[in-house]
């Protein structure tokens, strides 16, 4: 097991790289020079030029982006930010913190919600509930983000005032925010429950336990969801990486400091950087989810247990 969690740690290696050479490459096709919103409106063409220099634009591309691999191997420096001229590790580190609350509020809603209504429209499948929940989950893949964020700010914190419509101090700030980012998560979540539950009640040895006489209750949980739940704890990782890179509409519509605001700042003010290091932090969190998502997989299933343990006696 530790070599194979070994492997995939140095398969992370040339992923970062792809990641960071077509990101940095689609950055330098975007319009607009940094050098000339950072010196401001009106500034001088000498002091545009000497600022473009002492940002190494004037560079070839192929050195900056050496450069930058670098500074990323040699002294785990995500560069400077153009804008506020601090490291970019230390803004992306300060706004992490708010985007991991938020997709834990949001993964813990979807589970919460997603998994029990996938239980049920299993076990009672083609029933009127089953068809119910199948449309609901249906529209909630489909709602878009910023307009179910919206609506939900204008119901419980405009009309019923129930609830904060922004900040992110207590609790009940991450309600609606949570259930924004959340509910598509809880549509899949649902979805993929049901299906796979509906393959493992259809296999004989279900069939073979219900005839034994055990309750059907205890048949559902210990029987039928325990072998269906790798697929589902596959599409519970999955959402929890998408919930982590795809937060910049509700962490915009909702003000939360979190990274997705930092990176449309940073879009606005053309500060590569601070965009270029938070899609790379974004994307090594999202394999290592599915590192620890492979690393689960062995304690659900035995089987997958044993042959990671036969490979290890045959080298051995």
């Amino acid at each position: 097991m530790i070599r194979y969690v070994l492997k995939r740690i140095l398969a992370l290696i040339p992923i970062f790289v792809a990641v960071s050479f077509v990101i940095f490459s689609l950055l330098q096709l975007t319009p607009g020079d940094p050098a000339s919103i950072v010196a401001g409106t009106g500034a001088p063409k000498e002091a545009v030029e000497q600022l473009r220099e002492e940002m190494g634009l004037n560079d070839p591309f192929l050195v900056r982006y050496f450069n930058y691999l670098k500074g990323i191997v040699t002294k785990f420096d995500l560069g400077t930010s153009y804008e506020t001229k601090t490291p970019v590790t230390e803004r992306i580190l300060t706004a992490f913190p708010a985007t991991l609350r938020l997709a834990l509020a949001s993964i813990l809603f979807a589970i919460v919600v997603g998994l029990p209504i996938g239980i049920i429209s299993a076990t009672k499948q083609y029933s009127v509930l089953d068809n119910t929940f199948m449309v609901i989950a249906l529209i909630g893949i489909s709602l878009p983000v910023f307009w179910s964020g919206l609506m939900l700010i204008l119901l419980f914190s405009v009309k019923l005032r129930w609830l904060p419509s922004s900040g992110f101090s207590t609790i009940r700030h991450l309600i609606l925010p949570g259930i924004t980012l959340g509910a598509q998560s809880a549509a899949m979540i649902t979805r993929m429950t049901r299906s796979s539950m509906l393959d493992v009640i259809r296999q004989d040895y279900i069939r073979t336990v219900r005839a034994k006489g055990l309750p059907e209750l205890g048949i559902t949980f210990s029987h039928v969801l325990r072998n269906a739940l790798i697929p589902i704890v596959t599409v519970i990782g999955l959402q929890f990486g998408q919930l982590i890179g795809g937060a910049v509409l509700t962490e915009t519509i909702f003000s939360i400091p979190g990274i997705g605001r930092l990176m449309v700042q940073a879009l606005k003010t053309r500060d590569y950087p601070v965009i270029l290091g938070s899609v790379l932090f974004i994307s090594l969190l999202f394999c290592l989810t599915n590192l620890v998502i492979d690393v689960v997989y062995a304690y659900l299933d035995p089987k997958i247990k044993a042959q990671y343990s036969r490979e290890r006696g045959k080298k051995a």
